[in-house]
């Protein structure tokens, strides 16, 4: 099969709003808000929450992830970009629970890498094509960045902003998915 077939078949196989998105270009804001916070970091404010955090995180994440200091280092990391983008840890944690079952090595049928999917044109949109999104922190900087913009963007409309998020806005599946688990198994309750 040639690679226009090839092309061909995969853009048949994709919905329509992923297709949409894949064809436009960022908007500048959220290119312009990339680019700032490509470079930047640190969130616990207690040495005590963030104990009693990471031990019953990594608790939950342990089914997924074995060792106990990538779970560590992980949530660590989980924490720190959700904090610097004004997210829930937790929520993030839902996120990449539905983008890759915490796989850092992921790839979507349509080029998304990484443990929060981000698709690999925002390198060249930020001029860092030597980023690699299967390095966790650089996934985590880009996608909570991206996802922290849809939120301001839809008025803090999780549902819509997770649509924007996946790139299947108005439809309810995906949004569900992580809300769903969120409240099943990352939500802490005060």
């Amino acid at each position: 099969m040639r690679l226009s077939s090839c092309c061909l078949l995969v853009c048949l196989l994709l919905p329509l709003p992923v297709l949409a998105e894949l064809r436009q270009a960022p908007e500048p804001e959220l290119r312009e808000l990339m680019q700032r916070t490509v470079a930047q970091a640190d969130s616990f404010v207690d040495r005590f929450d963030a104990e009693v955090w990471l031990l019953d995180m990594s608790t939950r994440l342990k089914r997924y992830l074995a060792d106990p200091q990538e779970r560590l280092t992980l949530l660590r990391l989980v924490h720190q970009e959700a904090r610097r983008a004004d997210l829930t840890p937790e929520l993030v944690l839902a996120l990449i629970h539905t983008e890759s079952r915490f796989d850092r090595f992921a790839i979507s049928r349509v080029g998304a890498q990484g443990m929060m999917q981000v698709m690999p044109f925002w390198k060249a949109e930020l001029g860092r094509s030597q980023d690699n999104l299967t390095d966790n922190a650089t996934n985590l900087r880009y996608g909570c960045t991206i996802l922290s913009y849809y939120l301001k963007k839809e008025n803090s409309d999780l549902d819509r902003a997770l649509g924007r998020y996946n790139g299947t806005l108005g439809q309810p599946q995906y949004p569900a998915r992580v809300i769903g688990f969120w409240q099943d198994i990352w939500f802490v309750h005060p």
